[in-house]
């Protein structure tokens, strides 16, 4: 798969992120995959990103498409060329555009899930849901905060933004069996603002089959607005498939 440098403007990202038994997140990787904790727990999330003007690089704004998306996302580390490199699985990808549906894992990386978004926002509160056609459900619901919650694992919100700046190497299933298909988010620049979040529901992370009662619980929500940036494609990498994720 050739993916030119895509190009365009994050709009709205929104961050959602639950601490998470060790034990239990790390039989949802495949190898080489290996959890990238926080004092000792494992973090998780759904990032909910509106992209706008996206195009290749070569062509004017005026030719950008946009779209809501959501990615499940778990923070991971590998071995690449004797190097620790630092990222993030993405067991599920949904976007409420038939075209990111119809090309991912094949013009594109990633299998992408059709859904149905509803969004609401004002410049200092934000709801953002979607619900897919297998039944998977999303509700976010929260609004600018001064700071992180009390009991994140995070100390300060420049060690949290710091640890999300990492991830932004993210590997997904594609269409070949044991194969991942990658992708990388360049920013020029990169700033995150806490949200409190008053409502939050996930059909995954809320599955006590997957995760027991007890093993997961959220941490915190950052919030990035306005931030251009470049796709970059990366070569797939082949995996074991012994997780709970491929099983």
């Amino acid at each position: 798969m050739y993916l030119p440098r895509i190009q365009g403007v994050i709009d709205r990202r929104i961050l959602v992120n639950y601490r998470v038994d060790a034990d239990v997140l790390a039989r949802l990787i495949p190898s080489p995959f290996r959890l990238h904790l926080v004092d000792g727990f494992g973090m998780a999330g759904i990032c909910l990103i509106r992209l706008k003007g996206l195009r290749p690089r070569a062509f004017p704004a005026c030719v950008g498409i946009g779209s809501e998306n959501a990615a499940h996302r778990i923070a991971v580390e590998w071995d690449e060329d004797g190097t620790i490199r630092h990222g993030v699985y993405i067991p599920r990808r949904d976007s409420s555009s038939l075209w990111n549906a119809l090309a991912g894992g094949r013009i594109f990386p990633g299998i992408h899930h059709r859904s149905r978004f509803s969004v609401v926002e004002t410049p200092n509160d934000f709801h953002v849901e979607f619900q897919s056609r297998d039944g998977t459900h999303v509700a976010v619901e929260g609004a600018i905060a001064q700071g992180l919650p009390a009991g994140s694992v995070f100390g300060s919100l420049p060690q949290a933004s710091q640890f999300f700046a990492c991830g932004s190497v993210g590997y997904s299933p594609g269409r070949r069996p044991n194969c991942l298909d990658g992708i990388e988010l360049c920013t020029r620049d990169w700033n995150m603002t806490p949200l409190a979040i008053r409502r939050v529901e996930s059909s995954v992370f809320s599955n006590t089959t997957i995760f027991p009662r007890g093993s997961i619980d959220f941490d915190c929500a950052l919030l990035m607005r306005d931030v251009a940036h470049e796709w970059h494609g990366r070569i797939p990498l082949q995996v074991g498939c012994d997780c709970l994720a491929c099983a």
